[in-house]
């Protein structure tokens, strides 16, 4: 068997359900890179873009917004807030959010770790975005 099955959920719906040869993601630990047959893994990932290889080795990227991770030889589950294709990005409200969060790093009266957090979103999805909608 040269695929496996690669489910992403999130809180709102089942955003990516179908066989794959490998996909390369980053975890707190670092990027890695799950083929068949991978032993079995659970992790938690970063904010960052998640490229998926299709059955033909076609590769798609989407935006991740974190999540966990559960890695078994013939099926892999990704759980996450959010997951986005960079045709279904919306540039300007990524933009917004990126200007918000600048903002809010630069006053003292914000959370600092989930401003960092809405900046680091925001910065994926437009370079996502930009990649692929030029």
């Amino acid at each position: 068997m040269s695929t496996y099955r690669l489910e992403i959920i999130t809180r709102d719906k089942v955003f990516f359900d179908e066989e794959v040869n490998e996909i390369v993601a980053r975890g707190v630990e670092g990027d890695f890179a799950v083929l068949v047959n991978h032993s079995p893994l659970v992790t938690f990932l970063k904010i960052a873009p998640i490229k998926i290889y299709d059955s033909e080795k076609k590769l798609r990227e989407a935006s991740l917004t974190g999540g966990l991770i559960k890695v078994n030889p013939e099926k892999v589950t990704i759980l996450a807030e959010a997951a986005e294709w960079p045709e279904e990005i919306d540039v300007e409200r990524a933009k917004a959010a990126k200007e918000r969060a600048e903002k809010r790093l630069s006053d003292n009266k914000y959370d600092i770790v989930r401003a960092e957090a809405a900046l680091q979103r925001a910065l994926m999805r437009l370079n996502l975005s930009e990649k692929y909608n030029r």
